[in-house]
């Protein structure tokens, strides 16, 4: 046997990679398993789960066929680490170095993708949804009721305009008195509801209650093995199942007509979006995070950037600059806070920061939405700024939390993310260290915040607001101080990056942020680039 496998385990989370049971043993006998490894970069397969054909592609870039005799000793780059007894929900690594293409010392880009000045454009910010002067909500079990009977008809349209039904749904309560007729595999039912207390049984199955208008029933997702094995069904019961979400379901019924035997998921998302291209080619920037008023504050890497914008070409064609939430620090969030503040003062946190926008050039204009550290109220949506805060700016846009618009026709979808807490809880596939995957989880569900009662206050407006009605072109969220730029099904993630350092809270969990990143997409080739100012 060669390299221990918490070592090879701890190559590839540097990769982003995750590596069935059937390849342990093939990776186990690797005679370099960092050479092998690294090949993965190369070859473009970081992030995701490795397959036999990507290990032998990365096996023959580094030239280290499995030697099963043979022995190495540990690299010196790698340091052991404990097995994986419990899920991490925040990355314990010390931070990689970002290995990025360099002029004059920034990320390399090609003019042809930032085809356009932002002076040579006027505005053009259309709003399709924003809570603000729109919440008609008392708090009312009606409230709830209409809200919950929103979502549900609105994603239950979803499901069957997206998703590959193999017949027509019916309602519950309606296959309940019918079940005896779907027993057996020759005449499948379909339902579509809420997901009630998914829960695992001891033997790995998931389990849950299904509920429309009508009724509720018990479904059974089991683990499959040889033949039967079902990759997607995998996924799900890696994953888990988040209460309140909306999903449609096949299958058949027990012999007692009391559990539900689910042969196929379905959720409401297309399999490929089609982006919108604008016609000119200016450039939309993102932030979020800036903590303005905290001690952790990163002021000299703010002045940084404000030079760049100034001096910069590529700073020429940013047209606009999306604020995802949590601008300055607050007051009186969390226990404690006074004693990290700079700037005790709520109005003077927001007055500072309204001067550091004033820094930037005037070709950018900013659109600002609250998130949880905010002066609004916390549940979500959430809307805009008070207008005794919005006095101190100019040139800036405020929305609320979330907020659904267009630049130039490229439809945008902005949130300040403070779901991501529940999707880190209730899904066992998503992490603190890749905020992303829950973007991704969103899109499938075709909702920001599904759980109710969970980390995230709602607000129960009649027509549910964080119902994702129109697939985004881009996708932005905040909250959780990381920073990734990728695609998923035609849809652009961005996580937006934190102007603020380490706190002492973060500190506690192991957890590192990513500070100081600016995302930069151009709105007419869609090309992406994020720049360093840490």
């Amino acid at each position: 046997m060669g390299e221990p496998w918490s070592n090879i385990a701890a190559l590839l989370r540097q990769q982003k990679l995750l590596a069935p049971q059937s390849l342990r043993e093939r990776l186990l006998q690797l005679e370099r398993p960092a050479s092998v490894i690294a090949a993965a970069q190369s070859l473009n397969f970081s992030g995701g789960m490795l397959t036999a054909d990507m290990l032998d592609a990365m096996v023959n870039l580094a030239d280290d066929a499995p030697s099963p005799m043979q022995t190495t000793t540990s690299p010196q780059s790698v340091e052991p680490v404990a097995p994986d007894l419990a899920r991490t929900v925040a990355p314990l690594e010390a931070p990689q170095p970002v290995d990025l293409m360099l002029r004059n010392n920034l990320p390399d880009w090609n003019v042809d993708d930032f085809s356009m000045h932002a002076s040579d454009a006027s505005s053009d910010i259309s709003v399709h949804y924003d809570i603000t002067g729109n919440s008609t909500t008392e708090g009312k079990m009606a409230d709830i009721t209409a809200c919950f009977n929103d979502r549900l008809q609105s994603i239950r349209k979803l499901i069957v305009q997206n998703s590959n039904l193999p017949r027509k749904h019916q309602e519950i309560a309606r296959l309940l008195a019918e079940s005896s007729r779907y027993q057996g595999y020759e005449n499948k039912a379909v339902a579509i509801g809420l997901v009630n207390e998914p829960r695992y049984t001891k033997n790995g199955h998931l389990i849950w209650g299904l509920e429309d208008e009508t009724g509720e029933m018990t479904c059974l997702l089991t683990k499959r093995s040889g033949d039967d094995r079902d990759r997607a069904h995998e996924q799900i019961l890696e994953a888990g199942l988040m209460p309140d979400d909306v999903m449609g379901v096949s299958g058949t019924f027990s012999q007692t007509g009391d559990v539900f035997y689910v042969d196929d998921l379905h959720f409401p998302l297309e399999a490929k979006h089609q982006k919108v291209s604008a016609e000119q080619g200016v450039s939309v920037a993102f932030l979020s995070d800036i903590h303005v008023g905290s001690k952790t504050f990163l002021e000299a890497q703010w002045h940084k950037m404000v030079r760049w914008f100034h001096t910069d070409p590529l700073a020429k064609t940013i047209k606009y600059l999306i604020l995802s939430g949590d601008c300055v620090d607050g007051v009186g969030i969390y226990p404690g806070q006074d004693k990290e503040l700079a700037i005790p003062d709520l109005f003077a946190q927001y007055s500072e920061f309204a001067r550091l926008l004033e820094l930037l050039p005037e070709w950018v204009e900013c659109l600002m939405l609250p998130g949880n550290h905010d002066a609004v109220r916390p549940a979500e949506p959430q809307p805009t700024f008070e207008k005794d805060i919005q006095q101190d700016y100019n040139t800036t846009t405020f929305v609320g939390n979330p907020c659904d618009f267009s630049l130039h026709g490229v439809r945008l979808l902005s949130y300040h993310g403070k779901s991501i807490d529940d999707f880190v809880a209730g899904l066992r596939t998503v992490t603190y260290a890749d905020p992303v995957e829950a973007m991704r989880e969103m899109l499938r569900r075709r909702h920001l915040a599904p759980q109710w009662g969970g980390k995230t206050p709602l607000s129960p407006e009649p027509e549910d607001g964080l119902v994702i009605r129109e697939v985004p072109d881009i996708f932005v969220t905040g909250h959780v101080h990381g920073h990734e730029c990728v695609d998923f099904r035609g849809t652009t993630l961005v996580c937006s990056s934190t102007w603020q350092d380490q706190t002492s809270y973060q500190r506690m969990l192991g957890f590192q942020p990513k500070p100081c990143m600016l995302t930069i997409i151009n709105l007419k080739s869609h090309k992406s680039i994020s720049i360093p100012f840490a």
